[in-house]
């Protein structure tokens, strides 16, 4: 990463004055929507919920910042808010209007120094892409390679820990109305996810891991990171070409489904190899490339939001998979407690198993089958969510461990990627493709070797 040696103090770390800022724009509105949660309204009729839910999406819709990018991922665990709310979120975009050439021009010179134009052959400085966190340009190097230029937006730092703080108003509200997951330890497992993705140092070492994994695989692109002109809020890689994967919805199924295998393999072999998970499957992270116009491959764009599991959680995922296959009741038990499942009951062993067999479903069958049928991508995993909730409102409450959240955020939204696709295949085999020499020992020998080459903590 280029060296700060010659730059200013910083003055984007997480300062008062920003945050309390931050609060005057957020904390007003989201203080008066609690409040109307907190009333009698929101336990009422449906009309006032889904009002109430229309209201909270066009309120975060508009924000730059964590809390829009939060409130997605709640949107895929069963009760960890209303059903309402959950829906209208899940509906969110990652996407915010762009900054001007202003910052641009702030940000370039803060982060390379005020000679920042001599060190590329050509920068735009009008974005390519805008996102919840920041925004990428397109460049090209010195040397000719066309780059990609990813500038966090100003005061980051700061409105995490505001948005933090009024999500933590929010799901302390919703806790008083008695619902069935308690929903502490999901916030602490966000906010620590959240601020890891302000540090583009560590996404920059995040994807040098990827690159390492899927070397010698001709179907997975990882973008080159440039070292010399990236630092904690600005990231220069190599420019991936491709297009959007909604552009192949009409292709012919056996391209689409390559599309879908290489999507599979990018996502299930790190976490089954290295206990590593993308844990942000947004249609936005991934693009496709082609060869004599025919597609061939994915590109993974974004590693902001990478998951990095102790090898006792991906042995406790195999041996739930193995547990239902085998409808070994002690297995899946035993994999529930590996994870962090503490006090199961009967009842809630049979309520978890509801989720478990939705999310294992299309890799339990040894035939070709679509992930769903006659279920659309935004509806994917509504009905089983909506038996949960109704299984522990009765049985519950339960705490849902931190690393469940995002392994349960990927799996819904790698699930509806298959959907967009109306993908075909035998995920049973592509499954069991990874897990098959399973050994516990192993990952966690490779992970460690893994992370410290490129300057990650393993994590057990």
């Amino acid at each position: 990463m280029a060296s700060d040696k010659r730059l200013p103090p910083d003055t984007e770390a997480n300062r008062l004055s920003a945050r309390v800022g931050r609060y005057a724009r957020v904390g007003s509105q989201v203080g008066g929507f609690a409040a109307r949660m907190a009333g009698a309204r929101l336990v009422g009729g449906g009309r006032d919920r889904d009002r109430n839910a229309a209201e909270l999406k066009a309120m975060l819709g508009g924000l730059k910042g964590p809390l829009m990018k939060v409130a997605q991922l709640l949107s895929t665990i069963p009760d960890a808010i209303p059903p309402e709310y959950a829906a209208e979120l899940a509906t969110l975009q990652s996407a915010a209007p762009p900054m001007g050439r202003a910052f641009v021009k702030r940000r370039m010179a803060a982060e390379l120094g005020r000679d920042w134009r001599s060190k590329f052959a050509a920068f735009d400085e009008t974005p390519a892409a805008a996102a919840s966190l920041g925004q990428v340009h397109e460049a090209r190097s010195l040397d000719g390679r066309r780059l990609a230029v990813k500038l966090q937006y100003p005061d980051m730092a700061s409105a995490v820990e505001a948005d933090l703080n009024q999500l933590g108003v929010i799901l302390s509200i919703h806790r008083r109305m008695r619902p069935a997951i308690d929903t502490r330890e999901i916030a602490v497992e966000l906010g620590e996810r959240v601020r890891e993705e302000l540090d583009y140092a560590r996404e920059a070492r995040h994807m040098a891991a990827y690159r390492q994994i899927f070397a010698d695989e001709p179907a997975i692109r990882v973008p080159e990171v440039i070292d010399e002109l990236s630092t904690a809020r600005l990231l220069a890689m190599g420019w991936l070409e491709g297009r959007p994967l909604l552009d192949y919805r009409d292709h012919p199924l056996e391209a689409r489904n390559a599309i879908a295998a290489a999507m599979f393999r990018a996502w299930w072999y790190p976490f089954a190899h290295v206990g590593l998970i993308h844990g942000d499957p947004h249609l936005g992270n991934y693009t496709v490339f082609e060869d004599a116009g025919e597609p061939c491959g994915i590109n993974l764009l974004d590693y902001g939001c990478i998951r990095i599991f102790p090898s006792s959680f991906v042995a406790g995922v195999v041996d739930l998979y193995r547990g239902l296959l085998a409808n070994d009741e002690a297995r899946i038990v035993h994999a529930y407690e590996s994870w962090g499942f503490v006090g199961l009951s009967r009842e809630l062993i049979d309520t978890l198993n509801i989720w478990a067999r939705f999310i294992y479903g299309p890799l339990l069958e040894d035939r070709t089958r679509a992930i769903a049928d006659g279920v659309s991508p935004a509806e994917y995993g509504r009905r089983e969510a909506f038996r949960v909730h109704q299984a522990l409102k009765e049985h519950g409450p339960v705490t849902v461990p931190r690393e469940f959240v995002f392994m349960d955020r990927a799996a819904i939204g790698l699930g509806g990627v298959f959907l967009h696709l109306r993908a075909e295949m035998n995920f049973y085999r592509l499954f069991n493709e990874q897990i098959e020499h399973f050994d516990r020992a192993d990952v966690a020998a490779r992970q460690r070797g893994l992370l410290l080459g490129v300057g990650l903590q393993p994590v057990e």
